[in-house]
């Protein structure tokens, strides 16, 4: 059962109270990469990077917590994309990008883009999120619409994660006609109430709602709770637990969508896998950054590590 991830990974900035800064890299896919390879699921990341130090930096990085990048496409001459992440006293975090001309955003309007279509057809899933979306123009978001259908027609499964994130849209439009296509691919989709409502202003649109009976879909709460499979006569709504140190809420979903897959891939039940995604994202946002320590991993859910 192997998995890709589609997006962009970044140079990340993380501005600390003092004003100084340290340095690392992340994105949503990349981090929902990472966890899933801790959590023992063989994974894939599929990106554009350039060939400088930074991007030769992050591929070491991947390699080390297992995650594949013989998808990972090179630009000669291209830097990765990059953002600064600013944390307040409640461990919201605001981030600010440059981005515009980083390689990620050609991954589906190159001459190579056809070999990594063929490509994408020898996995069991493919994970994408709504900022994958935003990162390709509309030719580049009508070939990986074109490499989603054909890959479904193989029998592989999409996961789509809405992750909306307005700025990263020309207008509303745009961005709602690419929403309806994935959730349309989609047989996994994780939503959530904020994202539906600032897309398609409402909670529970028809644009989500209509694929309930062919997708599975997660639908995060505004408490912190989650209704699976949301729209279907089984429902339920599954309930995190409290989390009174929270630090940096960054990658909570990301992580959310890891540890759910992982467990909907071993055969756990809809509700068993929300109550796994709520336990790794809890231990996350205790900690500062994307990616935790290993040993911060619920033991209950963690796998081995790679060698």
């Amino acid at each position: 059962m192997r998995v890709a991830c589609i997006g962009e990974c970044m140079i990340e900035f993380r501005e600390l109270p003092d004003g100084l800064f340290t340095r690392g890299y992340g994105g949503d896919t990349l981090n929902t990469a990472v966890y899933l390879a801790r959590l023992g699921v063989p994974v894939d990341y599929v990106t554009a990077l350039g060939d400088d130090s930074w991007s030769e930096e992050m591929l070491a990085g991947w390699r080390g917590e297992g995650v594949g990048t013989d998808r990972v496409l090179r630009i000669p001459g291209r830097l990765p994309g990059l953002y600064v992440i600013q944390t307040d006293a409640r461990g919201e975090r605001r981030f600010s990008y440059w981005r515009d001309t980083a390689p990620a955003r050609e991954l589906f309007d190159r001459p190579e883009t056809g070999a990594l279509a063929e490509a994408l057809l020898g996995y069991d899933l493919l994970y994408l999120s709504g900022i994958s979306l935003s990162l390709y123009g509309p030719v580049g978001r009508a070939r990986l619409h074109e490499a989603l259908e054909r890959a479904r027609a193989h029998g592989v499964r999409i996961a789509f994660d809405t992750n909306f994130r307005p700025r990263g849209w020309p207008d509303p439009a745009t961005a709602q006609a690419a929403f309806a296509a994935a959730l349309a691919s989609a047989d996994f989709v994780l939503a959530s109430t904020e994202d539906m409502r600032l897309l398609f202003g409402a909670d529970r649109p028809p644009a989500l709602m209509a694929h309930a009976g062919r997708a599975e879909i997660v639908l995060k709460l505004a408490e912190p709770a989650c209704a699976v499979p949301a729209g279907r006569p089984e429902e339920r709504i599954v309930r995190a637990g409290p989390v009174a140190d929270v630090v940096d809420t960054t990658a909570a979903g990301d992580s959310f969508a890891a540890a759910y897959l992982a467990a909907r891939l071993r055969g756990a039940a809809p509700a068993a896998a929300a109550a796994a995604g709520h336990r790794l994202a809890g231990a996350v946002v205790r900690h500062r950054g994307a990616i935790i320590p290993r040993e911060a991993m619920p033991s209950d859910l963690t796998a081995p590590s790679p060698d």
